[in-house]
C-alpha cells in the first residue's frame, strides 16, 4: 500500500514538473535563427517575423542573403513551435533589388573552362538562386509578406513565392531584369502570371520594367491590402497572422500544400491527391477539438491544439 501511494505521488510531481518545465520554456527557440542579412524574431505566439535586414543598402540581395533564406526557412519548416510566417524589409523600403556590386563575379567571371562547362556551372548557380524563394513555398507554413517602398526584381521574385502579399500606399514594385540585359530567372516570369490575372499585364510589366504604385497592385490581385503607411502594414499582417495561427496546425498545414499542389495540377489530379490526403490527416484529433468547441459555442481561438 505504501510502495503504491509513493508511486502515485512520485507520478503526480513529475507531472506537475514537467508541466512546470514547459511552462517555463521559450515559445520558440531564436538562437539558431542568426543570419547577417536576416533579422527573426517572435512577436507573438506561434509567428515568426522574418526580417530583410541590410537597411543601409535598401535590403539589396547579396550573396549571404541568397544561402541565408534557404537556411532560415528550412529551419522554419522543423520549427513546430511556429505556424505562420510575416516577411517584410527594415529600413525605408522592402527591397532594392540583387547586390549588384556583391553578386558581379558570379555572372561576369563564370567558372568553367570552356563553353560547356561554363554554362553548366551558371545553370547550377542559377537553380541554387531559384530555390531561395522556392524554399519559401516548399515551407508549409503561410506566409505572410508586407511590403513598403520599393520593391524591384529579386524583390518581386520573393514576394511571388509568399501566400499573402501586403503593402503600404508608398510601396511600389518593379520587374527590373531586362533594363540589366537579362530575363528574370528565380520565378518572377513563373509565379507572377499564375497571381495576376490579366496576362497582358504581366508581359507589359516584364517587357518594359515600369513600376507598378500599390493602387494598381491592389486592382490587379499582387496584393490583397493597402495600408497607409509601414506601421499600419505591420499591424495589419501580424493581426492576419495571428488569426491564422490560432488555427490547427494539421489544417493550415495541409491547407497550403494542397492549394500549392492545385496550382500547378488538373483540378482531377488535384482532388486525387487532396483525397489521399485527408485520408490520414482526417483522423487528427484536431477535428474533434474544433467541432467540439463549435458546438459549445467556444471560441476557437482558446483551443490548445497540439504542435506540429
Amino acid at each position: 500500500m505504501a510502495v503504491s501511494i509513493l508511486r502515485t505521488a512520485v507520478i503526480k510531481n513529475h507531472s506537475l514538473f514537467s508541466n512546470l518545465l514547459k511552462s517555463l520554456q521559450p515559445m520558440s527557440s531564436l538562437a539558431s535563427y542568426n543570419y547577417e542579412t536576416l533579422k527573426v524574431s517572435q512577436p507573438k505566439e506561434n509567428i515568426l517575423h522574418v526580417e530583410l535586414n541590410r537597411p543601409e543598402k535598401r535590403n539589396a540581395l547579396n550573396r549571404a542573403f541568397w544561402r541565408e533564406m534557404v537556411t532560415c526557412f528550412n529551419e522554419i519548416a522543423n520549427d513546430s513551435d511556429c505556424r505562420v510566417v510575416v516577411m517584410s524589409g527594415a529600413g525605408k523600403a522592402f527591397s532594392a533589388g540583387i547586390d549588384l556590386i556583391d553578386m558581379a563575379n558570379d555572372f561576369v567571371e563564370p567558372q568553367g573552362d570552356d563553353v560547356a562547362r561554363i554554362a553548366w556551372n551558371l545553370r547550377k548557380r542559377i537553380l541554387q538562386y531559384q530555390e531561395t524563394f522556392t524554399v519559401m513555398e516548399k515551407c508549409s507554413k503561410p506566409v505572410i509578406v508586407a511590403v513598403h517602398g520599393c520593391c524591384i526584381g529579386g524583390g518581386v521574385d520573393l514576394i511571388s513565392a509568399c501566400d499573402i502579399r501586403f503593402c503600404s500606399q508608398d510601396a511600389w514594385f518593379q520587374i527590373k531584369e531586362v533594363d540589366l540585359g537579362l530575363a528574370a530567372d528565380v520565378g518572377t516570369l513563373q509565379r507572377l502570371p499564375r497571381i495576376i490575372g490579366s496576362r497582358s499585364l504581366v508581359n507589359e510589366l516584364a517587357f518594359t520594367a515600369r513600376k507598378m504604385m500599390s493602387d494598381e497592385a491592389k486592382s490587379c490581385g499582387l496584393v490583397s491590402r493597402v495600408f497607409q503607411d509601414k506601421e499600419l502594414l505591420l499591424d495589419g499582417a501580424f493581426e492576419t497572422a495571428s488569426e491564422i495561427a490560432s488555427k490547427s496546425p494539421v489544417a493550415l498545414q495541409g491547407t497550403k500544400v494542397n492549394l500549392i499542389y492545385s496550382r500547378d495540377h488538373p483540378v482531377n489530379e488535384s482532388l486525387d491527391y487532396m483525397a489521399a490526403w485527408n485520408m490520414s490527416m482526417l483522423q487528427t484529433e484536431d477535428v474533434m477539438k474544433s467541432a467540439q468547441a463549435a458546438l459549445e459555442k467556444k471560441n476557437i481561438k482558446d483551443i490548445p491544439y497540439a504542435k506540429l
